[in-house]
């Protein structure tokens, strides 16, 4: 029987459309039979219906997904929703911690006038009933370090500058404290909400929170997040984001709005438009992945937002910053807006990863890049993938060379439509396509369950983040007491530029150096020579034992491939074949990529 490729017709970019079914190649008829031989099921559709952005509605618009909606009836105490709640904390979205937190035990430098006195426990950090309930039903187990010490800071209210590895648990950190002291308070503090007698009626949003991030898939997470922290409470969260409809972002503001996660480009849009919103009420401001944000040219926008547009009505503001680095121009904007007893606290060395990644470094040539990694992916026991190159190009070429050889692909970047953006994540997190090819910044901050392997297709450039850009791509797995694998190819044309800064990293995490860097190993490996523009200045630190714990955004679940992916992928065409009858082999040794490669990754799990 001749067998055919059927098109992708949920694709809902139609340049990308094709005739319903080719013949297949020969090449992809030895690829289909070499994934079914490995053990692959037959392909099943994905279905939007059953994989949505954690309930809503308004066509499924992240932005418009389902909260908590406090009546005035409830009294002091609201009641359970048990089906939002298995929306908000079920499923993939069900935190669970790693058995390696071990290794998160860090060296931690505190700088300020006053300085927090950290827990141990949650139950030692006075926080609200409700919010405790939440963290109980997210399977927070115990604080990570950060917040062991962030969270009694905000209790202080004391502004906060927070230096720590990605994947450490920052978000949690300043949501959990903030919530928490909102949440006593809520009947007297609460924006102001429609009519419920009037349907069509809408307010102006009065936030008390705005927390500002860089890219638009961080602040659906955060917002996600968010909708776990203030359930069953008064306090409504809200997102804004470049891409999502306005009417949706008016309507949903309009709603009410406590708690705003945005991009500064779609909030200094909406602060110029004061019948929608106004910053008169905030009383904290927290500034996320703020290096990031910097380096992609915010600091005006960052600058108009942390001066608060209007003046807070109480004069009663608390900034918060969080950063894997402390460069130069991050430490002028803390001067020039937090109060001059900021407290900053550094969780390890600026800019540094931890040891429950294993780190691989493999020398390829540029023409050789794409066999190299269709072997390296088929060496090994399929998982959740993150693929990284520098340009979107490349995203795009890679994306459909992969997809066409049978892998079950998707792809972000910057040209992608915020739906496709939205699908090819829901994709991911539900494992329908397991391999998620992106630009570096596209990713910035992602906190996504089970990933197991980051690929640095593209090292990044030492003129767009070099290391600092390189730690934050392997920061996309290992988070949170979990295992994790990163592989990069190295391109001695290309990339000897940061060739010292990785051998660094790599002495550094205990990591292998490879024999063709070797000489670049320091002398002396217990004082490397960082040369990362951040600060150094405290009281010398101290180390708080047995803080490990939880992050607000990880699974140790569905640590394999799901079946199927019909509807995620963008941009192949139709010679494509079907990926899910296809995916990954398990013999990593006949596949003549590096001897090293499978032994690596089982050493990692």
């Amino acid at each position: 029987m001749d067998q055919t490729v059927g098109v992708d017709q949920t694709d809902p970019n139609p340049a990308t459309q094709a005739p319903e079914a080719v013949p297949m190649t020969e090449q992809q008829s030895a690829d289909l039979a070499r994934a079914q031989e490995a053990g692959w099921t037959n392909q099943v559709a994905f279905d939007y219906d059953a994989f949505q952005s954690m309930g809503g509605n308004n066509d499924n618009w992240h932005g418009a997904g389902q909260v908590y909606e406090w009546r005035d009836e409830y009294g002091d105490v609201a009641p359970r929703v048990p089906e939002l709640e298995a929306i908000l904390f079920g499923g993939e979205f069900q935190m669970r911690r790693g058995e390696h937190l071990a290794n998160l035990e860090l060296q931690v430098t505190i700088e300020g006038a006053m300085k927090p006195k950290p827990f141990r426990e949650f139950q030692e950090a006075g926080l609200h009933p409700v919010v405790m309930e939440n963290i109980n039903l997210a399977h927070y187990a115990r604080p990570t370090p950060i917040q062991c010490y962030v969270i009694p800071a905000v209790n202080m209210g004391l502004d906060v500058v927070g230096v720590s590895q990605t994947g450490s648990g920052k978000t949690a950190a300043y949501l959990i404290p903030i919530v928490s002291k909102l949440m006593g308070k809520a009947r007297r503090v609460q924006g102001p909400r429609p009519d419920i007698n009037d349907p069509g009626s809408m307010v102006r949003a009065e936030p008390l929170v705005v927390i500002v991030v860089p890219t638009r898939e961080l602040a659906m997470q955060i917002f996600d997040e968010a909708r776990r922290m203030c359930y069953r409470s008064m306090l409504r969260p809200c997102v804004a984001y470049g891409g999502l409809p306005m009417r949706i972002t008016r309507e949903e503001l309009g709603k009410g709005c406590d708690v705003l996660i945005a991009t500064p480009g779609r909030l200094g849009d909406l602060m110029d438009k004061p019948h929608i919103l106004t910053m008169s009420r905030v009383k904290y401001t927290v500034i996320d992945e703020a290096d990031e944000m910097l380096h992609s040219d915010w600091e005006d926008e960052l600058r108009k937002i942390m001066s608060g547009g209007d003046t807070n009505d109480d004069a009663d503001h608390t900034f918060l910053m969080f950063s894997a680095t402390f460069p130069k121009d991050l430490r002028s904007m803390a001067k020039d807006y937090m109060r001059d007893d900021f407290v900053r606290i550094r969780i390890g060395r600026a800019g540094s990863t931890h040891k429950n990644i294993t780190q691989n470094v493999i020398e390829v040539d540029r023409d050789r890049k794409r066999d190299a990694i269709y072997d390296l992916l088929f060496s090994m026991e399929p998982g959740r993938t993150f693929i990284f190159c520098n340009s979107k190009i490349t995203v795009d070429l890679l994306d459909d060379f992969l997809y066409n050889r049978g892998l079950p692909t998707t792809s972000i970047h910057s040209d992608r439509n915020q739906r496709e953006r939205e699908d090819a994540m829901r994709a991911f997190r539900t494992g329908k396509t397991p391999i998620l090819i992106a630009t570096g910044v596209s990713a910035r901050g992602w906190d996504i369950m089970a990933v197991r392997h980051v690929i640095n297709y593209d090292l990044p450039s030492t003129m767009y983040g070099g290391i600092t850009e390189y730690v934050h791509r392997i920061g996309r797995t290992g988070r949170i007491g979990h295992r994790g694998l990163a592989t990069s190819f190295y391109d001695p044309e290309k990339d000897e530029g940061l060739a010292q800064d990785l051998v660094n990293v790599l002495v550094e995490c205990d990591c292998d150096v490879p024999d063709f860097l070797s000489h670049l190993t320091p002398e002396d490996t217990k004082n490397i020579n960082f040369d990362d523009n951040s600060e150094d200045e405290g009281d010398g630190g101290a180390s708080l034992d047995d803080t490990n714990g939880h992050h607000d955004a990880e699974d140790t679940g569905a640590n394999g491939f799901t079946n199927g992916i019909n509807g995620d992928h963008h941009g192949a065409d139709a010679s494509a074949a079907p990926a899910a009858e296809e995916g990954f082999t398990r013999d990593a040794g006949e596949q003549g990529f590096t001897p090293d490669a499978a032994g690596a990754y089982s050493a990692a799990w």
